[in-house]
């Protein structure tokens, strides 16, 4: 029970002395640690996975929920508010349940976020009306969010110092292949119903739990704990304030209150523009195939639609490990201000330029590498900022709040939509966010270098 802890310790204090000249980063990481990056790396790959989906059958599911024939308008009012509805859970979620992994530890918030995104993605496959998938889509967002910020805070946590940018860009990564599943997904099953995209994503979700108990408890957050019921100056005496005073409230303190801002605007940025230009994608390209000169069936457009889908992922792959390379070798800053200033530029060059599918192809991976892969940066920049008592709740917060804004991005897009008839329109005007990333930077706080509080 305590192997794990005390080879986790011994690689934490090997970090200090290990001259980075000689050994590998990959050489010090023991067994456990890779256990424990493994299995959050699953869990980050089903629970994006699980909320890719929608995307994947949002057209054919709102146009069957609304009874027949709706125009684009009405798809992309209603799909947007399911978009917003999720979205608001995602947020919900990742605030409560970092919260919660501050109290009560990251290995219990896991098990219970894995096992809550699992059954209600299921369950989406029994909705009946739009907003009966609203409600079940709300839940599967409280898990979604849920499992990123417990995931993200023990993966800091266990791997040493300086190797942990790889960790968390390796474990973000998997985000690509949620997103690459989930288009599997429906290649296969999409044409048939788009309820069968949901019962299979719920499947491979359940056996996360199997492999939850092979994680023991963050030994950081577990000395922490103990060091509550201690008197001593210095951080003992900080920690022992966090079962007395909300870890909410200390992440706005006059220390923390600068990074907290910064950290939740960087997110909001990124969130914002995902929901409101990445997501609604599949969207786009499957309402102008089925309005082409091509006349093309429902399991034609869905194959194209995750086609289309995959080689937007296998841009953001590259994009999540080249965050990490450049966080290391720029500093956090840098990193985050080439992938707002990619996102910028391609998103116009991509949807404003005269559109045929062969041509969107060549663009669709610039995308993916500079609005997904964004979000490597997260896992690394997030937990940099706050001390170990207070880990999951700023995680949490920043990462998250970004998820309430977001909610706006469907909403807004849909109503662009609405108003225009044109996806491309809306999804260019949009993009525009991302150049509000240079000006946030401005006020970040560099970490590069620097140990975990």
């Amino acid at each position: 029970m305590d192997e794990p802890r005390l080879n986790q310790t011994a690689a934490n204090s090997r970090d200090i002395r290990v001259n980075p000249f000689e050994v590998p980063w990959w050489r010090e990481i023991t067994n456990y640690q890779w256990i424990v990056l493994l299995v959050a790396w699953l869990g980050f790959m089903f629970d994006l996975m699980d909320s890719t989906l929608y995307t994947m059958v949002m057209v054919p599911a709102v146009k069957e929920l609304l009874g027949g024939t709706v125009s684009t308008q009405t798809i992309g009012w209603y799909g947007g508010l399911v978009f917003a509805i999720f979205l608001v859970g995602w947020a919900s979620g990742g605030i409560f349940f970092g919260i919660f992994s501050d109290y009560y530890g990251r290995r219990t918030a896991l098990m219970i976020t894995i096992l809550m995104y699992a059954l209600f993605t299921g369950l989406s496959a029994i909705s009946h009306t739009w907003w009966e998938l609203g409600i079940y889509r709300f839940l599967t967002g409280l898990g979604v969010g849920g499992e990123w910020a417990a995931g993200a805070a023990l993966v800091a946590e266990t791997w040493p110092e300086r190797a942990r940018t790889k960790a968390a860009a390796i474990l973000q990564m998997s985000g690509g292949v949620g997103y690459f599943l989930a288009a599997f997904i429906n290649l296969l099953v999409g044409g048939y119903s788009w309820r069968w995209v949901f019962v299979v994503g719920a499947l491979p979700a359940l056996l996360l739990l199997l492999l939850r108990w092979f994680v023991k408890e963050s030994e950081r957050w577990l000395e922490t704990k103990a060091s509550s019921h201690a008197t001593a100056g210095g951080e003992t005496a900080l920690a022992a304030s966090f079962p007395k005073r909300s870890t909410l409230s200390q992440i706005f303190s006059k220390e923390l209150r600068r990074d907290t801002m910064v950290g939740s605007v960087l997110a909001i940025i990124a969130t914002l523009g995902f929901w409101a230009v990445t997501s609604w994608v599949p969207a786009l390209i499957g309402d102008r195939l089925a309005h082409g000169t091509e006349k093309l069936d429902a399991a034609s457009i869905s194959r194209y639609v995750s086609y289309a889908s995959m080689v937007m992922i296998l841009g953001s792959i590259v994009g999540y490990l080249l965050m990490g390379v450049l966080a290391d070798l720029w500093g956090r800053k840098l990193a985050f201000l080439a992938y707002y200033l990619g996102a910028a530029v391609f998103i116009p060059l991509t949807f404003l330029l005269p559109w045929s599918f062969s041509t969107m192809i060549w663009f669709l991976p610039l995308i993916g590498l500079s609005t997904m892969g964004i979000f490597s940066g997260f896992p690394i920049y997030l937990p940099e900022l706050f001390p170990t008592h207070l880990r999951g709740t700023g995680s949490g917060f920043c990462f998250n709040i970004g998820r309430v804004v977001a909610a706006f991005g469907p909403l807004m897009t849909g109503t662009i939509v609405m108003y225009s008839g044109s996806f491309a329109k809306a999804i260019s005007i949009l993009g525009l966010i991302y150049l509000v990333g240079p000006i946030t930077l401005l006020f970040a706080r560099e970490t590069k270098g620097q140990p975990l509080q």
